[in-house]
């Protein structure tokens, strides 16, 4: 039986504006359920790079951000949540348009968080543009 998120995409939302807020508006949280979450990322010429492609660094920020709103829809508000790894393989070019990450929980144990997040890009239609596998770190939390 797959366990539930325990934040929703509104209550996500706000509380990345909280913790988070450089990414604001930047980000779109567009779902979440058991163990993943899709994120948006609006494209526009502060992500681009020369050629009219979508910066490497603004996909590793989408795979980032996705990866983390998947595991704090799981675990709660623990904004002290951090990457421990994230490796990404880009596999084409994305052009300009938004991009949509979708990322996926693997394991989520009391103090790591393991997956993927695999990204698409609105412009293209023959798969995905890059795909990452993370590890992030979960702090202690206080006995009940």
């Amino acid at each position: 039986m797959a366990r539930e998120p325990v934040m929703n995409v509104a209550e996500l939302s706000a509380f990345l504006d909280e913790v988070f807020p450089q990414v604001r508006g930047q980000m779109i949280i567009e779902a979440v359920g058991p163990m993943r979450a899709r994120v948006r990322m609006p494209v526009d010429e502060s992500r681009l790079r020369p050629g009219g492609t979508v910066s490497g660094p603004s996909m590793f920020t989408l795979a980032d951000c996705a990866y983390y709103v998947a595991t704090l829809a799981m675990i709660g508000r623990e904004a002290l949540t951090v990457t421990t790894s994230l490796t990404i393989n880009f596999l084409a070019k994305p052009p300009s348009a938004d991009l949509v990450c979708e990322a996926r929980i693997l394991r989520l144990g009391r103090a790591l968080s393991v997956g993927e997040a695999t990204i698409w890009s609105d412009g293209r239609a023959d798969g995905p543009v890059a795909h990452a596998v993370v590890t992030y770190a979960i702090p202690p939390r206080p006995a009940p």
